[in-house]
């Protein structure tokens, strides 16, 4: 294991059990951001980076009972306490790397992704590897239940102009990657932007 994801793993692990609790209003934003991915009943969608799985009730939702939820997460403890939560029941949780998904290539039609590329050790090749097993026209939502100056601001820091979730630098990042960015948004309440898989 690289110490990249040791490194996430170790910081994920250590907030795993309490991770929920730390931040209970988080459910409207992550059902909104979901509706905005515009998943249709029957869809096949992928949470990528699920943690405590907050995004897999209003997944199963959009997608219906005849749809399709995976949840992959790199740490086992997060995927724990997802089990806690009841939450395997809204989707199939697997421990996996984005790195290198256990997925066919153009199985899914979605990627919902919460937190995510901050946390990425390659980014272009890591949203490459999330192309690859979207079919063309999917979609990808890369989703933060608060804004990129309000997270700085709660973890000390300050927004940098290497910042990937900057739109500037999202969106070259994203066409670079197989996707095109189809909406950007990077209010106090949430950051969301939408891409589409190129064909």
């Amino acid at each position: 294991m690289s110490d990249d994801h040791t490194h996430v793993q170790e910081f994920f692990t250590a907030r795993a059990a309490g991770w929920d609790s730390r931040f209970p209003d988080d459910g409207p934003a992550y059902a909104a951001a979901v509706a905005e991915l515009g998943l249709r009943p029957g869809d096949r969608v992928l949470d990528a980076g699920c943690g405590t799985g907050r995004a897999l009730p209003p997944l199963r939702t959009a997608v219906g009972p005849s749809g399709q939820v995976i949840g992959l997460d790199l740490t086992p403890a997060m995927l724990q306490a997802a089990v806690r939560a009841g939450r395997h029941r809204d989707g199939r949780l697997v421990l996996a790397d984005v790195a290198a998904l256990p997925v066919r290539s153009e199985s899914l039609d979605a990627v919902f992704a919460a937190g995510l590329i901050a946390h990425l050790p390659q980014p272009g090749r890591n949203l490459r590897e999330l192309a690859r097993v979207v079919r063309p026209g999917g979609g990808l939502a890369l989703f933060h239940p608060i804004g990129r100056a309000a997270l700085a601001a709660r973890q000390g820091r300050r927004i940098t102009p290497d910042d990937l979730r900057a739109e500037g630098n999202l969106g070259p990042l994203l066409a670079g990657s197989g996707w095109r960015m189809t909406s950007y948004a990077d209010e106090d309440a949430r950051f969301l932007a939408l891409a589409v898989r190129e064909g």
